[in-house]
């Protein structure tokens, strides 16, 4: 990018799930003139992985450039989901402002105050766009109200005395690709956000005074070309090609390097320059084995900046080689140090993340801070040809001073049609949920709040859905360690397991479809202690599955009847973390996803479940 302008604004896009970011992003940059007219640019163009585009979510946060009116903009679109909060605080460490998005029915949700909190405590300048406002269910004027109480609640909660509440708010509809100052005018362009973002409301990057170089690590990356790559800010001085500087790593080993490459990023691409000066987002190639929260300095003052910190892992879970007797079949990758490689990298990249080692050397436990976040690394991992096994997410607990044993505790906020909130009551109270508060949300929906344990929501998605017939929004926010609430079953029924290995037959599954729900079709393969299904009664049952109609010289009526097998869950990694229990393992493989006994051998374990 040539240098055509003469300030830079780093600002950050956040909000809550599935409330407009990407669609927003897509828009300011086709309607700052970024892209070429015969260019072909595809829709959340930012959403670049594989798995983002098929699920629809934010899943890292990425940058971008474009310029306005003489003026730089680097943009950061940021996750909504809560499992991905590490992602929003470490891209905050870049930015000096953020545009707050909030539906204009759903309102503030807890990614939103999370997201709030984060950016009230590092002295962010906020503004707020309520995005969708061409909802039929749109409520605007409550939506405003909530939002300012909200800022009201923090600055109480932060002290922050002199807190400014006067907050520019815009009204949007991104998709539609349009911004207004007053609800009742409709425009035809998104302009009055992309002059809100280079007025003086944003400041210019605060920097510190002197030539010495500052650059603290937010992200890593890695090119064919240049190796691995350094993603930060320039905090203090400029950073030259071909220069000398030092990297101070977490143990204090002030190690020298030279930077064979810096670049800055334009549009969704990168263009090579020679120096960059304080305030700019460099990419930084010549540094090895660099960390998140790392520094880069000058050599003749070494001053690292405070290491970025976020909040700790609240779930962990086993991971393990595939021990199954199908392993090795459909995988290209099955030892215990590819994986380790592997869950290493992965730390390197995500600061949320954190693995230890097992007294079992087959066995790891990766924590994060939910099942999603894991779940994603599980489905990075079978897609790059490896074979694995995974236990039941586990919530991590601590122990006060006292010698009391906590929990991390949850709020969830639930929008459900009003005919649902039975069911959710009696399932979210058997899992020592206590409800908080409950409104109305027009005619047919209501909102639901709770305060429950974080294993109470494990496995809770897939229920809530079917209680809801699809139709209710869930999100949840983390609020911290509370004293342990008690023992709860993980699962209300048990399983049907495999006797012996074989294919699975229809007249075998026909036979025993009265014992419980099924996962598997005809055909496939099973072994001894592979789950099958769902029991209809809390303890397991052991099955064939592999029993085939034998011939018999006797003609009998239906003999030639077909048996119709009703249609079977779709097996996805987080239905199968949602449905596991303790003594259980997913097995998961490049082309399959499996539940199995932890003891296959059905004489070593018990059917009663505890």
């Amino acid at each position: 990018m040539s240098k055509a302008y003469s300030k830079i604004k780093n600002i950050a896009v956040v909000a809550h799930v599935d409330h407009g970011k990407t669609t927003m992003v897509d828009c300011l940059l086709k309607q700052s003139n970024t892209f070429d007219e015969r260019e072909q640019v595809a829709e959340r163009v930012m959403d670049s992985g594989d798995i983002e585009k098929e699920r629809g979510i934010t899943i890292t946060a990425k940058n971008c450039a474009f310029i306005w009116k003489d003026t730089k903009i680097n943009l950061l679109d940021t996750p909504g989901h809560a499992d991905f909060g590490g992602e929003v605080e470490r891209s905050l460490m870049m930015v000096d402002g953020i545009l707050l998005l909030v539906d204009a029915s759903e309102g503030p949700l807890p990614q939103t105050r999370f997201v709030l909190t984060k950016a009230m405590e590092q002295g962010l300048k906020i503004a707020v766009v309520i995005n969708k406002i061409d909802r039929p269910d749109q409520r605007i004027e409550e939506v405003k109200s909530e939002i300012e109480e909200l800022f009201l609640e923090l600055a109480s909660v932060l002290n922050i005395e002199d807190f400014d509440l006067d907050i520019p708010i815009i009204y949007a509809t991104a998709r539609s690709g349009w911004a207004t100052h007053d609800p009742k005018v409709v425009r035809q362009d998104i302009h009055p956000i992309l002059d809100l973002m280079v007025s003086d409301f944003f400041p210019v990057p605060r920097i510190s005074e002197g030539p010495d170089l500052q650059l603290l690590v937010t992200n890593l990356s890695y090119s064919p070309y240049l190796g691995p790559l350094a993603i930060g800010r320039i905090q203090r001085g400029n950073i030259k090609k071909a220069s000398n500087y030092i990297l101070c790593d977490v143990d204090g080993r002030n190690k020298q390097y030279k930077i064979t490459a810096i670049q800055e990023f334009s549009a969704l691409k990168i263009a090579e320059v020679d120096s960059a000066d304080a305030g700019e987002i460099v990419i930084v190639a010549g540094i090895d084995n660099a960390k998140i929260g790392d520094t880069i300095v000058s050599p003749g003052k070494i001053e690292p900046l405070p290491r970025i910190t976020v909040e700790p892992p609240t779930v962990g879970v086993q991971v393990s080689v595939s021990t199954s007797p199908m392993s090795g079949q459909e995988g290209e990758y099955l030892t215990s140090r590819k994986l380790e490689e592997f869950l290493q990298d992965s730390i390197k990249t995500n600061v949320a993340l954190q693995y230890e080692p097992t007294d079992d050397p087959k066995v790891y436990i990766l924590k994060g801070r939910g099942e999603l976040q894991l779940a994603i690394v599980f489905e990075e991992l079978r897609r790059k040809g490896f074979e694995l096994m995974v236990g039941r997410p586990q919530v991590l607990f601590q122990t006060s001073e006292a010698g009391e044993k906590l929990e991390p505790y949850e709020k969830v906020v639930l929008d459900i049609p009003n005919d649902a909130t039975g069911a959710i009551t009696e399932k979210l109270s058997q899992r020592k949920g206590i409800m908080e508060n409950m409104m109305p949300l027009g005619e047919d929906r209501t909102r639901m709040v709770f305060v429950i344990p974080s294993r109470g929501l494990i496995g809770y998605r897939g229920v809530f859905l079917t209680d809801t017939r699809g139709a209710g929004l869930m999100s949840s926010e983390f609020m911290g360690y509370r004293p342990y609430a008690g023992d709860m079953l993980g699962r209300q029924n048990g399983a049907i397991v495999s006797d012996r290995a074989g294919k699975m037959t229809p007249y075998a599954l026909f036979n025993l479809l009265a014992s419980g729900k099924q996962f598997v079709k005809p055909g496939e393969t099973t072994y001894e202690g592979m789950v099958i299904g769902e029991h209809t009664r809390p303890n397991d049952l052991i099955v064939n599955c592999v029993r085939e109609k034998h011939l018999s010289s006797v003609r009998t009526a239906g003999k030639d009847e077909n048996p119709i097998l009703p249609p079977i869950v779709n097996r996805t990694l987080e239905w199968a973390l949602d449905w596991i229990d303790n003594d259980e393992w997913v097995e998961i493989t490049p082309q399959s996803i499996r539940i199995r006994k932890k003891e296959l051998v059905g004489n070593k374990r018990s059917v009663i479940r505890k």
